[in-house]
Formats: structure tokens, sequence, C-alpha cells
């Protein structure tokens, strides 16, 4: 399966009282990568981005093996379980070479942030996500 990988740095301020990452960072670090996923695709002057930008709906999340605080990054694979209409779905695992810490889904609506409206996937947007989507 096609899939975007950003290698993600821990800040040692991730670790809670218990010594591993607190849950709550987790969605940071999806939004982390899915933000550098979009990067390419997103116009660079900030009215187009509000424009063809996208707004979580819901984030699901399931915590498979807590994530100790250290040194090496960890990988965030960021992948396309749908894209139709105004609706994206992204599919998120949060894993080093050994261990998947956390697996994840993130429903999206295609959004102009200006007319405070959604909007349709344009045809280039559905190309670019083509790159990364699920068989």
């Amino acid at each position: 399966m096609p899939k975007y990988t950003y290698p993600l740095p821990l800040r040692w301020a991730d670790a809670d009282s218990y010594g591993h990452v607190n849950n709550a960072l987790f969605l940071r670090y999806m939004e982390e990568a899915r933000t550098r996923m979009f990067h390419d695709m997103l116009p660079a002057g900030e009215t187009e981005r509000r424009q063809c930008a996208f707004v979580v709906s819901q984030s699901v999340v399931n915590y498979r093996s807590p994530l100790v605080y250290r040194e090496e990054p960890i990988e965030v694979d960021v992948w396309v379980v749908s894209c139709r209409g105004a609706r994206l779905e992204l599919g998120y695992a949060i894993r080093d070479a050994d261990h998947t810490y956390a697996e994840a889904t993130t429903k999206m609506a295609a959004y102009n942030l200006n007319t405070g409206s959604p909007r349709r996937i344009s045809e280039p947007e559905i190309e670019f996500f083509a790159r990364f989507a699920e068989a």
C-alpha cells in the first residue's frame, strides 16, 4: 500500500508522569504527519489555502502499546482510505520497526474557510491523494 511516512522526533516534554507519551499527543503526531503530507499539495498563498482547507470531523485512535520517550524518532504512516465528494478519510500507524503504538483514522471535510462551507475535492487534489490510496 502506498503511504506517506514522516519520521517524527519525540520531545522530552511529551512524556507524562508514567514515563510514556501521553495519549492526547498521538492526535498531534497525526496532525503533524498529515500537515507535512499535504504541504506540497496546498497552495502557497494564505488566501488560496483558506479556500482549499481540510477540517477534521472525526478521529478514532486505537492505542496498541505504550510509547516510552526516547531520542530516536518514531514513524507516522499516513494513507488515504477514501476520497470522494467533499469527504476524505485517512488512516495512520504510529510505529517503529518493532512495534505499532497506535492505529487511527481521521475523517475530514474539504472546506472553504472564507465562505465557511464545505467544498468538493478538486481534481488535482484527487490526483494527489490517489498516490497514497489503499488498493
